[in-house]
């Protein structure tokens, strides 16, 4: 099984209770399709680089996952149908990215944030 990782962003007219049920349902449709969730980070509201749908913010949220190359199809078919997204993107991440990924979030035995501080 693969790595990937998904990005999408959502309106900014949902309220937050939308905003968690619109990530429920992605996780579900991949925990449904055999995919593991590896990390989850909401990214919460940001400036858009340009106007999409004449909206100029958007909440964020990525998801990272291991599953199988079809998931990505049917994820990606669901986030066109869905008026609450404005744009969507999916990735494979090799190992290097992997890798860094779990550096990033501090698994793989690196030093805290606090102890690099203190150095």
């Amino acid at each position: 099984m693969s790595q990937y990782e998904t990005i999408f962003v959502m309106t900014p007219v949902l309220s937050d209770e939308q905003l968690k049920e619109t990530v429920s349902e992605y996780v579900n449709l991949l925990k449904q399709k055999g995919a593991e969730i590896v990390h989850q980070d909401n990214w919460g509201l940001r400036k858009l680089a340009y106007p999409i749908k004449k909206k100029s913010t958007g909440f964020y949220h990525l998801i990272e996952f291991k599953g199988p190359g079809s998931v990505i199809a049917e994820l990606e078919l669901a986030y066109k149908r869905d008026e609450r997204l404005l744009r969507f993107l999916s990735v494979n991440l090799d190992d290097h990215a992997v890798a860094f990924n779990d550096k990033f979030r501090g698994k793989s035995g690196s030093k805290s944030k606090k102890e690099e501080v203190k150095a």
